[in-house]
């Protein structure tokens, strides 16, 4: 099982949380956009404006499964990556730790905030769709909720790794209980089993 996988929006921070978390717990991060970049030779971000998203979305599909069966430390996934429904399967049973980020939060890690003038495609709007669309899918594959709004990276990965942490013990037979009843913080929600409903920026939020 790997340690921990992290999901989230554009901009809820994995790719900035994840090496500090990986750091915590003594265990290696990889983002799978790294993978899909190694893959096509360019950046994701070019790969979406000269390729499209739809030949993103075919590089990332692989990249997805082989991470999610072969790394075993902290591993963030995009935002999208989660629609994919063999990525959905291979998660089940797994600590998925959803980064739950605010439209405000996201647009303004995105850059998106600021006053200008109507961009073509209608960016605010369409960021604001995607959230709505796929925040009961970040939430239903959820074992750990963690509202990131407020919080700087260093904090978020703090309680993220105490609750894996306190989840390997219970597994291994070293904690109190099973590890259903515990909770780190009020704001921060942990399923009882792994696969269960339940700040920092990226460098290059993308859809």
């Amino acid at each position: 099982m790997t340690t921990a996988i992290l999901i989230g929006p554009p901009g809820a921070g994995k790719s900035t949380v994840g090496p500090v978390l990986a750091g915590l717990l003594g265990v290696g991060f990889l983002d799978t956009d790294g993978l899909i970049e190694e893959a096509a030779g360019k950046p994701v971000g070019d790969i979406f404006i000269e390729d499209g998203e739809s030949a993103f979305r075919a590089l990332e599909g692989p990249a997805v499964v082989e991470a999610i069966e072969g790394h075993h430390g902290i591993l963030a996934l995009g935002g999208g990556a989660v629609l994919d429904p063999a990525a959905q399967r291979l998660l089940a049973g797994q600590r998925v730790v959803y980064l739950q980020t605010g439209f405000a939060a996201v647009a303004r890690r995105s850059g998106l905030d600021g006053p200008r003038p109507l961009l073509p495609g209608n960016p605010r709007g369409r960021m604001r769709d995607l959230l709505e669309q796929r925040r009961p899918v970040y939430e239903n594959l959820a074992w750990l909720t963690v509202p990131t709004d407020d919080r700087e990276p260093p904090e978020i990965a703090e309680l993220i790794a105490e609750a894996v942490a306190a989840s390997i013990a219970a597994d291994a037979g070293e904690g109190a209980g099973s590890g259903e009843d515990w909770t780190v913080a009020a704001v921060v929600e942990p399923a009882a089993e792994p696969g269960g409903t339940a700040g920092g920026t990226d460098p290059e939020p993308r859809p």
